[in-house]
């Protein structure tokens, strides 16, 4: 496989990741109502804080479902960052800026996660799931961009 292709790869498994965290947002709800109807998926110090979330998220739907509104555009969020990578798959070397917005973005999910986190009273082990996301994304693009620096 070509450096190039190798970049392509990268790029559509981030694309690919990005499109399924958006698809994930939007049956919030019943994603919650399943993972608590199958309690061997759910780690015991986890439990107690979804079913606090399942009841607010079922309350809030059911009194104000114009709220869950705001899932939509998460999730359609998602579908446009990943839409934001056909450059840098088309011509990696030519957009790379696409990429380092990517790596910034990714690094700033720490400190919001950290700063929000907190303000609206996110356990702290969850705030360390939404820091993974932020790395776990930033993996492939530090690598395209290295890959891409040897092309250039």
């Amino acid at each position: 496989m070509t450096i190039i292709n190798q970049i392509r790869a990268l790029i559509i498994v981030f694309m690919i990741c990005s499109v399924l965290a958006g698809i994930t947002a939007i049956p919030i709800e019943s994603e919650l109502k399943w993972l608590l109807d199958h309690p061997s998926m759910v780690p015991g110090f986890a439990e107690d804080w979804l079913r606090t979330c399942y009841d607010a998220i079922s309350t809030t739907n059911k009194n104000y479902p114009m709220l869950a509104y705001g899932y939509d555009w998460l999730a359609f969020a998602h579908f446009i960052i990943a839409l934001a990578f056909i450059g840098p798959l088309r011509h990696p070397v030519r957009n790379v800026w696409v990429i380092n917005w990517g790596i910034i973005s990714c690094i700033a999910v720490i400190p919001m996660a950290f700063i929000a986190g907190p303000a609206r009273y996110i356990p702290f082990f969850h705030i360390f799931i939404d820091c993974s996301f932020g790395i776990i994304g930033l993996i492939p693009l530090l690598v395209c961009r290295n890959m891409i620096k040897k092309i250039s």
